[in-house]
C-alpha cells in the first residue's frame, strides 16, 4: 500500500538508516544518496507501541517515520528516506538478538514454523511526510537441529546480531528456509521497487 503527495523541487537524497544492507540495495540500484542514521530509541518506542496494542505494520511505519522526521529536522530541503522492519511470529514481535543465547532462542523459536517480515518506508521533505509504503513477506523455516543452530551461529559470529531474525537471506541465512512468499527486497528490509518508482517519477533516477 502506498500514499504520496507531490514533493518540492529536486534535492539531494538522504537514507536515515544505518543498515548496510539498505544502503547496498540503493547503491546497487544506481541511486545517488548520502547516509545519515537517525538518532531514535527504536527499542523503547517499539515496546511502548506494542504495549498500546498497535499493529505490527503500524509500528514499522511509525518507526520509519520517526527516523525520517528526525533527520529531516536538520536537513529540511533533502528528500529523507526512513525505513524500518519488524519480524512477527505467532503474534509476537521479535527484536534483534544481543548475544549468543538470544540468537539460539530466536532460531529455535523459528524452527519448523512460519514468520512474517514487515518492511515500511516513509519519506520526509520540508517538514512533512510526502510518501509512504509498506509490504510484507512470509517465510517458512525448516526444522533446525541443535547441531545446525550451533554451527550456523559459529559461522555467522557477530553478524547474527545485526538482523532481527539472525539471518541474511543473501548469505548463509538461505539455509534456514524451505519457502518464501513475497518480495526478495522486502525480506532484506526495503520495498525497493515501489521506492524506485517514486524516485523515478520525481526526477531522482533516470526514466
Amino acid at each position: 500500500m502506498t500514499q504520496s503527495v507531490l514533493p518540492s523541487a529536486l534535492s539531494r537524497v538522504i537514507l536515515a538508516s544505518g543498515s548496510q544492507t539498505r544502503a547496498d540495495m540503493l547503491r546497487n540500484a544506481g541511486l545517488d544518496f548520502t547516509v545519515q542514521p537517525a538518532s531514535v530509541d527504536e527499542d523503547e518506542i517499539k515496546q511502548s507501541l506494542i504495549t498500546e496494542g498497535i499493529s505490527p505494520h503500524e509500528i514499522a511505519e511509525v518507526l520509519a517515520e520517526l527516523k525520517a522526521r528526525a533527520v529531516s529536522s536538520s536537513q529540511p530541503d533533502a528528500l529523507v528516506i526512513g525505513a524500518d522492519q519488524l519480524l512477527v511470529k505467532d503474534g509476537h514481535v521479535f527484536s534483534k538478538a544481543t548475544n549468543r543465547g538470544d540468537a539460539e532462542i530466536t532460531l529455535a523459536a523459528f524452527s519448523g514454523g512460519e514468520h512474517t517480515l514487515i518492511s515500511a518506508i516513509v519519506i520526509y521533505q520540508n517538514g512533512q511526510a510526502i510518501w509512504r509504503v509498506f509490504d510484507q513477506a512470509k517465510l517458512t523455516v525448516r526444522p533446525l537441529s541443535e547441531t545446525f543452530i550451533q554451527r550456523y551461529l559459529d559461522a555467522l559470529a557477530d553478524d547474527a546480531y545485526w538482523s532481527v531474525g539472525c539471518y541474511q537471506l543473501e548469505g548463509l541465512g538461505s539455509q534456514l528456509f524451505t519457502k518464501i512468499e513475497g518480495d526478495y527486497f522486502t525480506v532484506l528490509g526495503l520495498p525497493l521497487f515501489p521506492l524506485l518508482d517514486f524516485l523515478r517519477r520525481h526526477g531522482h533516477m533516470p526514466i
